[in-house]
């Protein structure tokens, strides 16, 4: 007989979950959870000390689970599915609490097979299969809606979404009923760690902080940058992220490389050091083009009192209202997004203002803490309930 209800995390990237959703777990071990995280054993582990060995140490239990976050391949992915079956068979856990798009599928599908009591399906954004226009993840749309619908089909379920748009995504498409959505915009942010600071001497630094993939911007964001040096704009531009070449929507790193020896970029690498490199920069730019739940670099940006030059787009709007924290723009359109960019640039004032905001409406919105509080809550609604599946 199990001495304490046991919470299970499943997620495509440990990363993701260390990065997102440790406080959470931390918290949950505290009110009594026996926390468990299922997911790859991947080589993203970063920073170093958040390895499975110093998850052990917080007396968090890890399970390698087989899962490839971008594969398709029919055996594959049954592989993973079976996988995750066994794993709730053999945990029997009181709490999943699912984490992107395939562990909310596979997980939802073998949660109501082993006859879990709770669920939670977490939308972190509804990802490339949802925004594609053409190619074959667009042809495997109604597949895949048909098994969310099977997959979210819980009784004793709440649905987490990050904006109103992926609601109503999942309520008009059945996958989900409004009753059982529950809004928390993102993962929150530590207020304490990311303060606004005043702004670096020198020329502007304009800094895109993400995973290198096209889908974010990344091409616009560095045609933006040309137009503004030809311009003769003074002021720098920096990405700030990794890229894997296993990934085929990332940017290759030569290309990176070229747009840097060519001096329209600079390329800091990835950075573990994050409230840092916003005191470092003056503005923040997201030109994402991609399915976002809400970007935890625009809560940070916000926490840290930096003006944003974002896309127009769901997710992004969660953060920044146009003209208030920052400026969105279309998404795709590198003239628009050079042209605010300007805008910011020669207007220390207006930086200053939309930084005290976004600071104002992170204090009011996007704290950790009601994060973890909010979350809590529903494990505690929903609570042990066998026979619910």
């Amino acid at each position: 007989m199990k001495n304490q209800p046991i919470l299970l995390f499943v997620v495509n990237e440990a990363f993701f979950f260390v990065s997102h959703r440790l406080p959470i777990a931390l918290e949950a071990q505290r009110q009594g959870y026996a926390v468990h995280i299922a997911a790859p054993a991947d080589n993203v582990w970063a920073p170093e000390d958040y390895s499975i060995t110093e998850l052990a140490k917080l007396g968090l239990t890890f399970h390698e689970i087989p899962m490839s976050r971008r594969g398709t391949h029919p055996m594959q992915e049954l592989q993973t599915f079976l996988a995750i079956l066994q794993l709730y068979r053999r945990l029997r856990p009181d709490i999943v609490h699912h984490l992107t798009i395939k562990p909310n599928l596979y997980g939802g599908m073998a949660a109501r097979l082993a006859g879990v009591p709770s669920v939670v399906y977490a939308i972190t954004g509804l990802g490339q299969m949802f925004v594609a226009t053409q190619g074959p993840l667009r042809l495997l749309r109604p597949l895949v809606l048909s098994l969310m619908r099977f997959a979210f089909g819980h009784r004793n379920a709440r649905v987490i979404v990050q904006n109103r748009s992926d609601r109503h995504f999942l309520t008009s498409n059945r996958v989900a009923n409004l009753e059982n959505t529950v809004l928390i915009q993102g993962s929150g942010v530590d207020l304490t760690l990311f303060c606004p600071a005043p702004e670096p001497d020198g020329d502007s630094i304009v800094i895109l902080p993400s995973r290198l993939i096209w889908e974010k911007g990344i091409q616009e964001f560095v045609d933006a940058a040309r137009l503004l040096r030809a311009q003769g704009v003074p002021a720098r531009f920096a990405l700030v992220g990794n890229t894997h070449a296993s990934n085929p929507r990332a940017v290759p790193e030569a290309i990176l490389r070229g747009w840097v020896e060519d001096g329209v970029v600079e390329w800091w690498g990835r950075r573990e050091d994050m409230p840092k490199v916003m005191a470092e920069s003056q503005i923040v730019c997201l030109p994402s083009k991609y399915g976002e739940g809400v970007p935890k670099v625009l809560l940070e940006a916000a926490a840290a009192g930096r003006p944003v030059v974002a896309t127009d787009t769901p997710g992004c709007r969660e953060v920044v209202a146009d003209g208030v924290e920052g400026i969105l723009v279309p998404a795709g359109n590198s003239v628009a997004l050079a042209s605010e960019l300007r805008r910011l640039i020669e207007s220390p004032g207006m930086r200053k203002a939309m930084g005290m905001a976004a600071r104002d409406r992170a204090e009011r919105a996007f704290g950790v803490a009601e994060v973890v509080c909010r979350t809590l809550e529903i494990y505690h609604e929903l609570g042990p309930d066998e026979g619910t599946n």
